[in-house]
């Protein structure tokens, strides 16, 4: 049984449980707060969505930062490199390449050329009602998919610190997560969000720094040692610091390795929270300043998730990591407890504090992704193509906050079946289906001239159809112990992310619909959008 796994059963003394639910009761109080505060400086459509576009650049970057690195990149990625080494350290490599493209593609562009989501820039110049529909469409289930990752994670996570070890106990731990990720949404909208995200990195990045600094005192800042023990107590030798651990044993995990590279460096720029954070910010040069802020911020966290992972494999025992959860999901949290001494109170104390960061991460992402797909349903589906542009400010929010409910909903059901899969893993399914719907039709928008309704329409649905179709039929969801439902068989698929194939079938069916598309492009409506993207003309 682990070190994390005892103190779950009740092996530790009384008052670690109590300081673990007293940081949590705090963090969790101080957000409600925040949240209130900005709900009551939320007086329109603009504050609810795009947070009055007051937010300065510094201020941007470090919610995007927030945004960002998730569940998964804390949870995740630290379980990945120390269950699997070198191969595991490849999904902080693609995050962080990503941010490139969206930089140097997307950043602007999207800030000059939208108002509130997606959807503002597909329609500028195409129909409203099947553009609209199709980009809110696809932002409700790329945040779906992302949010399946978090509601993971905080079920792993949350239930093994609370000494919950029944499945009806995890479920209702990620029926807790939705219920207060409804209530931030609700109420803060995009400000009170906002606020905590950014909050919320400035702890993230403060948890993850203590740690790799402990890590490295640990061996006497010698990253050579550090390596070296962890390549020793992985078990795998020398094999744990080389490539192909994880995607080199048969042609299929090399192929593997392929698609998760090319869904996480191009799925970034196509991530509906990532994006309507441009729109927070007054200004295009803001924007871009934000997006910088924000690599630097990204860049060093994933630096030290190289400590984190390699630190937790030279620490603890493999078997242990995996006992405690198979996906290594609480390689983190089981650091920290190592690094502080496993029965002594300073391990108790970084244990829940490293761990209430990480459910501050969890709250905050979730609150983001909410936020995007609630939106976008609320001013793109139900303003523009139900009432047809006619409804009222205080209609579209109302139907915001009702459909903040269903996708909790929804999110809430599914995160309880997915409670068991790697949380790495499931983000780059989320980066997979939005390189896949949203990426191709953004950028053919914003740079071909030829682009029509019937191209954005067959590159959306056909990315969407696609991906998730592949997924559905993939090992993530049946066929293996590690699958969302292992006792069944039904995947054909041999991926675990269709990337590879989804992502060329979003850009390839753009261009197939547009020249099959009969309608002529409205180039006075492209020539509009080019200045507009360029040089911020006519920006709201």
């Amino acid at each position: 049984m682990s070190a994390l796994t005892t103190l779950a059963a009740g092996g530790a003394a009384s008052e670690h449980r109590t300081l673990i639910i007293s940081l949590f009761s705090v963090f969790v109080a101080a957000t409600l707060v925040i949240t209130v505060w900005a709900g009551r400086q939320t007086k329109d459509a603009a504050d609810f969505y795009a947070g009055g576009r007051q937010f300065t650049g510094f201020q941007n970057g470090l919610a995007v930062a927030g945004d960002y690195m998730s569940a998964a990149s804390f949870l995740g990625i630290a379980g990945a490199i120390a269950l699997f080494g070198y191969d595991g350290f490849l999904y902080s490599i693609g995050f962080l390449v990503a941010w490139l493209v969206a930089l140097l593609l997307v950043a602007e562009p999207l800030r000059n050329s939208g108002r509130y989501t997606m959807g503002d820039v597909l329609a500028y110049r195409m129909r409203q009602r099947p553009v609209r529909t199709a980009a809110g469409t696809s932002t409700i289930v790329v945040s779906i998919f992302y949010l399946l990752a978090q509601m993971a994670g905080a079920g792993v996570l949350v239930s093994l610190l609370l000494g919950i070890t029944s499945d009806a106990g995890k479920i209702a731990i990620v029926a807790l997560v939705g219920v207060l990720m409804i209530v931030y949404v609700t109420i803060g909208g995009m400000k009170g969000t906002t606020w905590v995200q950014m909050v919320k990195a400035v702890l993230l990045m403060a948890g993850a720094l203590l740690l790799t600094f402990l890590v490295m005192l640990k061996f006497n800042f010698n990253i050579s040692d550090l390596l070296g023990s962890a390549a020793d107590n992985s078990g795998k030798g020398a094999a744990f610091l080389e490539p192909g651990l994880k995607y080199g044993l048969t042609g299929t995990t090399k192929l593997d390795f392929i698609s998760l590279g090319i869904a996480l460096v191009l799925g970034t720029a196509g991530l509906p929270h990532i994006l309507i954070r441009f729109y927070t910010v007054p200004t295009a040069q803001a924007a871009r300043k934000s997006v910088l802020w924000a690599i630097g911020l990204i860049g060093a966290f994933y630096l030290m998730t190289l400590a984190l992972g390699f630190g937790a494999a030279a620490l603890i025992s493999n078997a242990e990591i995996t006992a405690s959860n198979k996906a290594g999901n609480t390689a983190a949290p089981l650091l920290a407890l190592h690094l502080g001494g496993v029965d002594s109170n300073w391990g108790a104390i970084l244990l829940a504090s490293i761990s209430a960061v990480a459910f501050a991460t969890i709250l905050a992402v979730v609150a983001g992704l909410t936020l995007a797909s609630s939106s976008s349903f609320a001013h793109d589906i139900y303003a523009n193509v139900i009432k047809k542009g006619k409804a009222s400010e205080k209609e579209e929010i109302r139907a915001a906050r009702w459909a903040t409910v269903g996708i909790g909903a929804v999110s809430i059901l599914l995160g309880a079946l997915a409670r068991d899969l790697n949380v790495a893993g499931l983000v780059a399914l989320a980066f997979a289906v939005a390189a896949s719907a949203n990426l191709p039709t953004i950028l053919y928008s914003l740079f071909w001239k030829r682009f029509t309704t019937g191209g954005a329409l067959w590159s959306i649905y056909g990315g969407l159809v696609s991906a998730v179709g592949l997924v559905l039929f993939s090992p993530v969801v049946s066929g293996k112990p590690t699958s969302m439902f292992p006792d069944v068989d039904f995947h054909w698929f041999p991926l675990e992310n269709p990337g590879i194939i989804s992502i060329p079938v979003g850009f390839l069916l753009g261009i197939v619909g547009t020249y099959l598309s009969k309608e002529e492009p409205d180039k006075k409506k492209y020539a509009e959008l080019e200045v507009r993207s360029l040089t911020g003309t006519g920006a709201h």
